[in-house]
């Protein structure tokens, strides 16, 4: 069970380096029986930075597509972001990296992510070729 981190998407919809490695983990992920999650907050900082970018039609196109996936989406309550503010008072996570550890501790999730901070608070990181390197 993975949850997808923000720059996983963002690497496809800024049309970034590593974006036909992202879309394969997509394509992959529609096939695959295992379970796939993203949380709210990233879906909100994709809409922000989407917007800010005034790419609109491209933000309809991807929440249309999330509609359509079989990818999770995993809400955390007012309770737990109080909790995640701790994580971040006693690391060095900025607030969106400790809100994917902790939706990731909560839910016994490895995440998929280009961000090597994960490592340093002892949760599975992988990266999308880890994913899909024996798929087609």
């Amino acid at each position: 069970m993975f949850l997808i981190d923000t720059n996983i998407f963002l690497e496809i919809l800024l049309e970034q380096e590593k974006t036909e490695e992202c879309e394969r983990l997509i394509d992959y992920i529609e096939e695959s029986n295992q379970k796939f999650y993203v949380s709210s907050f990233t879906m909100h900082s994709i809409e922000v930075i989407m917007t800010r970018n005034n790419e609109n039609e491209a933000l309809k196109g991807f929440l249309s597509d999330m509609m359509e996936s079989k990818i999770t989406r995993i809400e955390t309550s007012t309770i737990e972001e109080s909790k995640i503010v701790d994580i971040v008072k006693n690391t060095r996570l900025d607030f969106d990296d400790a809100l994917q550890y902790f939706v990731c501790k909560n839910n016994g999730l490895a995440i998929i992510s280009f961000d090597g901070h994960f490592e340093m608070m002892h949760i599975r990181r992988l990266e999308p070729k880890e994913i899909i390197q024996d798929w087609k």
